[in-house]
């Protein structure tokens, strides 16, 4: 028999049948592998691959293909030469195609609206009003979470009882050793989990936070806990740490794709990750508290980390191929200490790599801009689009169309972008006219060149910017640039007349089309 066939059979993978993909909750991570591999979005590596550094190569070639190639189940990933029990998936929202799939939707667009749809019931009057006012929509959407006494994420469960548990019980097993976490690059410090959704509580007031920080391997019952400093999870941990209160830490892995798009998202500081998956899947998310620590967690996960972060334990992390392109350096982090690992009996280990883009995350961060635009127009109303290119990895390059109705415009929509949350790390953005299309990095560099003077039309502020950025003189620190792209109007100096853009005449750009049709 095949192992592709024996991975479907005990049930990892429900075998693959035509059908068209519909909108869902999925109620596995597994489901929404099926449903790609029925929209033919997913190839299967049947053979060993090793996830020291292959299964890089493999994935970073598939992300680089044209519309990000197609996502990648590896059915034998190896770890130190031996095939791991659970199968590797990479690349799953690696393309326009996949993400809006990911989120049981047919187009990004779709979410979009619907947030536009909340947001317009009344005028917001602020920006935490108009999350107020998404919030009271999330409700009539019933996407708050249901608790429930157990789940599929506690089929298998495995408790450390102590430090040296591992050391005394050599067989006993999983540990972190024996998941397929990959060594990404040649010259990381170690494997890392890419995909993890952390889950931390504030001591203070309760309310929890879901974020996703990468976490270096170091044994079989630690890791590292890459929270920066600008973080929720940091914050919280602070407040753990002033309390002298070893920290519970939860980290679920897989399960709805809607789970690890919401810790990536960049939701207002206070909003619910939870409530907000809830939101996308159309579904209350269902929580089940962990065995060893008190947190709860998504039931339907593959895997589930518990263990717990120790006040003023650090311990050296990295370097990690970042999604920067570069390789970040050694600094300290706090320590995740394992203190259970429970799972699926058929669990898949979901991940992703970072690096040169464009990678899968460039597909992510395309639709967190296009769902949370909605919000940003309504404190901005002039706003037309925003798009984050792939070579400005996110944090670098922000582009914005705005509908330009008096002088100076253009300013006040940068300093109003660095003022709002992850905007502030934004190292260069250029504003351009509401006719440039800013997904289109030709003509919104067209427009850079011909509209502007390089002295009159940059501005340059000082701002915190992104931890994993090298070229900063000083960490979390450096200078922000401006460049107004639009047309100039007389109160802002300009006293010439302003040139008309070239356009062809509509009517005879229709007739060469019909004319072409006929060829």
């Amino acid at each position: 028999m095949q192992e592709s066939q024996k991975v479907r059979e005990r049930g990892s993978l429900p075998a693959p049948r035509p059908a068209k993909f519909q909108p869902m909750a999925f109620a596995s991570f597994s489901d929404f592998l099926a449903a790609l591999e029925r929209a033919g979005e997913l190839r299967r590596i049947a053979f060993p691959v090793a996830t020291e550094l292959e299964i890089t190569e493999f994935a970073d070639r598939e992300m680089k293909s044209p519309g990000g190639g197609k996502a990648l189940l590896f059915e034998k990933p190896t770890v130190n030469g031996a095939v791991s029990q659970f199968p590797l998936a990479i690349n799953t929202m690696g393309s326009h195609r996949r993400m809006a799939m990911a989120l049981g939707l047919g187009s990004i667009r779709e979410l979009a609206d619907q947030m536009q749809l909340i947001l317009k019931a009344k005028p917001p009057t602020s920006l935490k009003h108009a999350w107020t006012l998404a919030m009271q929509g999330l409700d009539l959407l019933n996407a708050k979470p249901k608790h429930v006494k157990s789940g599929a994420c506690k089929e298998v469960i495995h408790r450390f009882a102590n430090s040296e548990f591992r050391i005394q019980n050599p067989e006993f097993l999983p540990s972190l050793l024996d998941l397929p976490i990959q060594l990404c690059w040649p010259k990381d410090g170690g494997r890392f989990i890419t995909f993890p959704c952390v889950h931390t509580r504030d001591p203070d007031t309760g309310e929890r936070n879901v974020g996703m920080y990468r976490m270096q391997v170091y044994d079989a019952q630690t890791a590292g806990m890459h929270w920066q400093v600008h973080k929720v999870g940091a914050r919280h941990g602070k407040r753990y740490y002033e309390r002298n209160e070893r920290m519970p830490v939860a980290v679920t892995i897989g399960g709805d794709p809607a789970y690890t798009f919401a810790a990536t998202a960049p939701l207002p500081d206070g909003l619910d990750e939870i409530l907000f998956a809830g939101f996308i899947r159309k579904k209350p998310v269902e929580l089940v508290k962990c065995e060893t620590i008190d947190l709860e967690v998504p039931a339907d996960v593959d895997f589930v980390l518990e263990g717990y972060v120790q006040p003023g334990e650090m311990r050296p992390e990295g370097p990690f191929g970042d999604y920067t392109g570069f390789y970040t350096p050694l600094d300290n982090y706090p320590v995740f200490h394992l203190t259970a690992i429970t799972h699926r009996r058929d669990a898949i280990y979901p991940c992703t790599i970072v690096g040169i883009p464009p990678m899968e995350d460039f597909y992510m961060g395309g639709a967190s801009v296009a769902i949370f635009l909605p919000v940003l127009k309504m404190n901005f109303p002039e706003i037309v689009d925003i798009a984050l290119p792939a070579e400005g990895v996110f944090h670098n390059l922000v582009f914005v169309s705005i509908r330009k109705q008096y002088a100076w415009q253009a300013y006040k929509i940068m300093h109003g972008l660095w003022g709002m949350g992850q905007m502030m790390f934004s190292k260069y953005i250029v504003v351009v006219d509401d006719d440039c299309d800013v997904h289109n990095t030709s003509e919104v560099l067209f427009r850079l060149c011909a509209n502007t003077d390089p002295q009159r039309d940059t501005t340059f502020i000082k701002n915190p910017t992104d931890a994993l950025d090298h070229a900063q003189t000083l960490a979390t620190m450096g200078s922000h640039m401006g460049i107004d792209a639009t047309r100039k109007l007389p109160g802002e100096g300009y006293a010439r007349e302003w040139p008309e853009l070239l356009k062809m005449d509509a009517a005879v750009k229709a007739k060469v089309d019909e004319l072409m049709r006929g060829r």
